[in-house]
């Protein structure tokens, strides 16, 4: 919060409460998980950026708790508090997770994922064979990727000592069947829409073979420099006793090794597809299984991990903590508010409260469609008093396609940033179509308690609306014609 003080919430945030606006079982773009998750969330808690952080550390905070789940079933004592702030020095379980998207919503879906199949695994109980079934789809309705982890279920079990009587059982057949009936709804509407879903995710496929490999040796590079200070912490900590671990491994417990073969699998199919299919691959995206891997490395030790120990690393995780916010947030906010970002959210809530001013000034109707640039307009719907519907279609969030006739009837708005020469053409194009269209231009400017700090212009367009009824109002087949 000190570090984005003068800012506001980031864009991929601002479209995942976007996404969770109505109950969809999918959309063009991501699995529709983490939008139920926000909608839920702001049932509960305003519409404010402090909710939205806390929603994110909420989830980052229940990751690491079905992470303990995990361990206690291994290691007492000062061993599970070891494994947690192992974790806490990696940036997966805040600064990754700080940003609640179809990423972050996977940091305590993983864990539980795994928890179960575990259990599953162990016991053959029905209850936790639904329960893992259950789990894995809600990892996949959290983003595709996790079937990554899916497929690690089943390299693991292939070659765990345990896995042929698992598989011959009817544990894996009640798992598949609970997950499917998860599933089934998200599945059917990917067949009546032709899987949009599936084109989002093949633009970031197909690259040639120089650059899948380079991604894939940076995804590989990239988990190592995040797992770094906790694995130096660990050889610190470990010393001379690391010279037990090959012996340490031999005895490895069968649930830890089915652990490690899940983490195994979570690195090895991710690479093999970036090298086969040409995927894109930043290590952000497996960010939320490095658990996999800490829990089996402490877990195995034979030796006890002393409370001095302990002690070291929770003073170290708080000093990093305390440094990040006494020292790095505020020199990253002081240079934010300097000099922008990119995406340009210092100035979205200014945006959206002008645009809803200059709405208030030629009609006595509330602001009810937005578009323009996405961010922009993500922004608008959220910052907004009149909290309008973001009405372009994800399906077409890509290409500059004109609002039709209907939607402008209804009355609808844009915002471009001066400097977007794409979104100003667009913009003038729609002006074209409305007869009553109000363009205008405003300065937004950055302030961090006070002090000022980069400025941006905006453009607006503005229709006033020629039919009463407005957008909200109207049925879910008319809104749809709306928005296209």
């Amino acid at each position: 919060m000190v570090a984005y003080l003068g800012t506001d919430l980031h864009p991929d945030v601002l479209e995942t409460w976007t996404l969770g606006r109505t109950f969809e079982w999918g959309n063009p773009k991501h699995p529709p998980l983490m939008g139920w998750m926000a909608r839920i969330w702001t049932e509960v808690f305003p519409l404010t950026n402090w909710s939205m952080q806390l929603m994110a550390m909420v989830n980052a905070a229940a990751g690491l708790w079905v992470v303990d789940l995990i361990a206690r079933r291994f290691v007492t004592g000062d061993k599970r508090i070891f494994i947690l702030l192992l974790l806490m020095l990696t940036p997966a379980y805040q600064f990754h997770a700080q940003r609640f998207n179809a990423n972050a919503v996977l940091l305590s879906l993983w864990p539980l994922a795994t928890y179960c199949f575990l259990r599953s695994v162990q016991t053959r109980a029905p209850f936790w064979a639904a329960a893992a079934g259950i789990t894995a789809a809600l990892a996949m309705l959290g983003k595709y990727y996790s079937v990554f982890l899916l497929a690690a279920f089943v390299f693991a079990t292939l070659l765990h000592r345990s896995g042929r009587s698992y598989l011959t059982s009817s544990t894996p057949w009640v798992s598949a069947a609970a997950g499917l009936l998860t599933l089934g709804p998200h599945l059917l509407w990917l067949a009546e829409t032709g899987a949009p879903t599936f084109d989002y995710a093949i633009s970031h496929a197909l690259a040639d073979r120089l650059t899948s490999l380079h991604d894939a040796l940076n995804f590989i590079l990239g988990l190592m420099a995040a797992m770094s200070v906790a694995a130096l912490t660990w050889v610190l900590t470990a010393g001379r006793r690391l010279q037990r671990a090959r012996d340490d491994f031999a005895k490895l417990d069968e649930g830890l090794m089915l652990l490690l073969l899940i983490a195994a699998g979570t690195i090895l199919f991710p690479v093999l597809t970036c090298l086969i299919v040409g995927t894109d691959l930043p290590s952000l995206w497996a960010l939320q299984g490095l658990f996999l891997f800490v829990v089996p490395v402490v877990a195995s030790t034979s030796f006890a991990i002393e409370r001095f120990y302990t002690v070291n690393e929770l003073v170290l995780v708080a000093m990093i903590a305390s440094l990040a916010v006494t020292v790095g947030a505020p020199i990253h906010a002081i240079y934010r508010n300097k000099h922008g970002y990119e995406e340009g959210r210092n100035f979205y809530s200014q945006a959206a409260i002008e645009l809803t001013r200059q709405w208030r000034e030629i009609t006595n109707t509330p602001l009810s469609a937005v578009s323009g640039d996405d961010n922009l307009a993500f922004a608008a719907a959220f910052y907004s008093p009149d909290h309008p519907h973001y009405s372009r279609p994800f399906a077409y969030q890509y290409s500059w396609r004109l609002p039709r006739k209907t939607a402008l009837d209804h009355g609808w708005a844009a915002l471009c940033f001066a400097d977007q020469v794409d979104c100003l053409a667009w913009m003038q194009s729609t002006s074209a179509r409305a007869e009553n269209a109000i363009q205008r231009r405003f300065e937004v400017h950055a302030s961090l308690l006070g002090v000022p700090g980069v400025s941006r212009a905006v453009v607006s367009l503005l229709v006033p609306p020629n039919v009463p009824q407005p957008y909200e109002d109207l049925s879910s087949i008319d809104r749809i014609e709306a928005m296209l």
